[in-house]
């Protein structure tokens, strides 16, 4: 009876050894499947690469401009005024119209200067005679005192009387050349060559010295264009004023073109409001097309970068510690820290990179230094 029990108990046992051995193989079959293919593939493969375009760092010459807008304005505008109070007598002008230095303008009423300078040529003849007549009364006078007709003071006496008569004339000269001068206040010029702007009187229109504005005279040719560019860039603005002046292009607003002259005048003072300085340069213009006050787009060519490397504007990137670009070197992207010297336009002159470097134009803001490019194809 006992060797019964003792036999069933160790059956048992072996029979619950073996349950459990199969149990714990099928839980570890469950547990741990089998990983899948393209789970293992991607965690062997490297980072995608990223599609980009890029460019060749090219090395030339570049221009410095400085760009701002001026305003057309003449070298010389004069508002004439008579120099006499009259009464204008003649117009010898019409509106608009181009004269030359020293053309007749206009005529004023000048009859009481012209009876003026009559009677300042009668005084003068009169006085010339009595010089003449003391000049004859102390030749005989020399004569007589030779032969001891007349004393020495009697001498004297007419030499003294004859250089008091040449003054006396002298003075009558200068008379007459100041009414002279006076009638020729009568004939109204031009003072320089220009255009003619709006008349403002008359025949018969009283006109008083030095007020009434009669006319203004403007040159147009040569003219000018000023402006003002900021006191940073006054160094350049003196270096370009040397040896004639650096070429400066003005572009009027409508098709009317594009005009080159040259800087001919940089102001001796900082505008203490603005920080500017005045600027101007002188521009040919005998077709007229340059009109005083009009606006126009100037540039000035300070100097010129000589060999520098340019890149597109657009490759370049600011972060925080500066302007960086990347480059395409062996399939894979460069960060380059770069220097911008300057810009003009879309493209920017730089240093830290070589001409013919490929830079990175398009994709650039997906890049990280290491990632691996693709190269889109460039359009031909």
């Amino acid at each position: 009876m006992t060797m019964n029990i003792l036999r069933f108990f160790s059956i048992a046992a072996c029979g619950f050894a073996m349950a459990s051995f199969l149990g714990c193989s099928q839980k570890a079959d469950v547990a741990t499947p089998a990983a899948p293919a393209s789970t293992a593939a991607t965690a062997g493969s490297a980072t995608p690469s990223v599609t980009v375009s890029t460019v060749r760092a090219q090395q030339r010459n570049m221009p410095v401009l400085l760009k701002t807008t001026g305003t057309v304005t003449p070298l010389t505008s004069v508002e004439v005024r008579p120099q006499m109070g009259s009464v204008i007598s003649q117009v010898h002008v019409r509106d608009g119209q181009f004269v030359k230095k020293g053309d007749l303008l206009f005529t004023l009423d000048a009859r009481t200067e012209e009876a003026n300078v009559a009677k300042a040529r009668a005084q003068l003849a009169r006085d010339q005679a009595a010089l003449a007549d003391v000049q004859r009364q102390w030749a005989r006078a020399q004569q007589l005192f030779s032969q001891n007709f007349i004393s020495q003071g009697a001498l004297d006496t007419l030499l003294a009387q004859v250089e008091s008569q040449k003054a006396v004339v002298a003075a009558d000269q200068a008379a007459m050349e100041a009414v002279r001068v006076a009638l020729s206040y009568a004939r109204v010029v031009a003072p320089h060559s220009g255009r003619v702007g709006a008349i403002h009187v008359f025949p018969g229109s009283a006109v008083q010295a030095n007020t009434t504005a009669l006319v203004t005279v403007t040159q147009l040719d040569p003219i000018a264009v000023a402006y003002s560019l900021p006191q940073r860039n006054l160094p350049d603005a003196l270096a370009a004023l040397k040896d004639g002046g650096a070429v400066v292009s003005a572009t009027l607003p409508d098709p009317a073109g594009t005009f080159q002259g040259r800087l001919k005048f940089v102001d001796n003072a900082v505008d203490a409001s603005s920080g500017s300085v005045k600027v101007k340069a002188v521009f040919d213009n005998k077709d007229g097309r340059l009109w005083p006050g009009a606006f126009v787009e100037v540039e000035l060519t300070v100097s010129t970068l000589q060999d520098a490397v340019v890149i597109p504007q657009a490759a370049i990137i600011q972060t925080a510690r500066g302007a960086v670009v990347y480059l395409a070197e062996n399939g894979k992207a460069t960060q380059k820290p770069v220097q911008v010297l300057f810009t003009q336009g879309a493209d920017a002159a730089v240093s830290g990179i070589q001409a013919g470097d490929a830079v990175v134009l398009d994709g650039k803001q997906n890049l990280h230094p290491g990632t691996p490019l693709t190269e889109r194809a460039k359009t031909p």
